[in-house]
């Protein structure tokens, strides 16, 4: 089939490169203009653009891809479908009825559960057990079209926002050639969607990293999973920013009736009775330090204690807990705060 693509970011590369592997005949490639990035504010390639143009492709970069003057390209490259994967613009109905075939978008989770920007990170947050890929007949609305096809993943228990985009780009590019081929055959079934048990995945802010310790230590452990690499997590500590990058959470099994931590064996019984201390003196702190050892970083939360395993001081490299308490020792007692750091 005669294809127009559109995407930006890396999530789209598989699969523009799955439709040509498949043999179909990508007459353009539209992509969101290059844009500074980095200190030095050098302009760079959009990740779908450079794969393009090492596949011999022809590249678009409206501003706005509803300008009349780029609709009429696009009605000149008599495409029979446009595939839609992270575009990032939102497509006027115009657009939505050039191709003979209609457009096809390639969503990042199961609809009609998750619409909207970032489904990756959202279902990680919320704690969902699995999620997958959509491909979609597209319409005026925001990921309220037909469902042509489905792919389901489990979300794993140690699962990021990074793994899982990794998963799931690799599913819509498998995906999306079964389902042009069974809309090219005329077998492709529509299914509507219906808005009952929706959730709409909003676009990811760098404020959401900074951690409010009054929440379960579960959830604070699903939102450092969700929004790691981008934007990440973070907490204030004397007066920087600290980001936290991995996380567990402590069971209650594991932690006294005191309400800090047993010894493990071999260990001194005292560490139990120094967590209490530390509890009676911040009561109802939350962020507070309850254990610090060697390879230990326990901290209170709303509800559920957290251990912290890998760590990032301001201006310094990640580092394994072990590596980061012999660097910057951190005292028992002392209280983790809320940073504004990405505001």
């Amino acid at each position: 089939m005669r294809i127009v693509f559109m995407g930006t970011p890396d999530f789209a590369v598989p699969v523009l490169s799955a439709l040509v592997e498949a043999g179909h005949d990508v007459v353009g490639v539209v992509t969101q203009p290059d844009k500074p990035k980095g200190r030095g504010k050098a302009v760079l390639m959009t990740p779908v653009k450079e794969r393009a143009l090492e596949l011999g492709l022809t590249v678009y970069q409206p501003v706005k891809v509803r300008e009349p003057e780029f609709v009429e390209i696009l009605r000149g490259l008599s495409a029979d479908v446009f595939v839609v994967a992270a575009f990032g613009q939102i497509l006027p109905k115009a657009v939505l009825e050039i191709p003979r075939l209609g457009c096809v978008n390639v969503h990042s989770s199961l609809l009609p559960r998750y619409r909207g920007a970032a489904p990756i990170q959202w279902v990680i947050i919320d704690g969902e057990k699995e999620t997958g890929v959509t491909t979609m007949m597209m319409d005026e609305g925001l990921d309220t079209g037909d469902i042509l096809e489905k792919a389901v993943v489990p979300i794993e228990p140690d699962e990021t926002g990074g793994s899982l985009h990794d998963k799931l780009s690799a599913l819509g590019a498998k995906l999306i050639v079964s389902t042009l081929a069974k809309l090219e055959n005329g077998t492709a079934v529509r299914t509507p969607q219906t808005d009952e048990g929706t959730c709409y995945a909003k676009m990811l802010k760098k404020t959401m990293g900074d951690i409010d310790w009054t929440m379960d230590a579960e959830a604070i452990e699903r939102l450092i999973r969700g929004l790691s690499p981008w934007p990440g997590t973070y907490t204030g500590w004397n007066g920087k920013t600290l980001k936290i990058w991995k996380a567990q959470v402590v069971p209650e099994e594991s932690v006294g009736s005191c309400g800090g931590p047993q010894a493990a064996p071999g260990e001194s019984a005292g560490i139990c009775k120094e967590a209490q201390a530390a509890s009676e003196e911040y009561a109802g702190a939350c962020g507070q330090v309850i254990l610090a050892d060697k390879n230990r970083l326990y901290v209170k939360c709303g509800k559920g204690t957290l251990s912290l395993m890998e760590l990032q001081p301001e201006g310094k490299k990640r580092m394994e807990v072990d590596a980061f308490l012999r660097g910057y020792p951190v005292e028992e007692g002392t209280v983790f705060t809320k940073s504004r750091a990405g505001e």
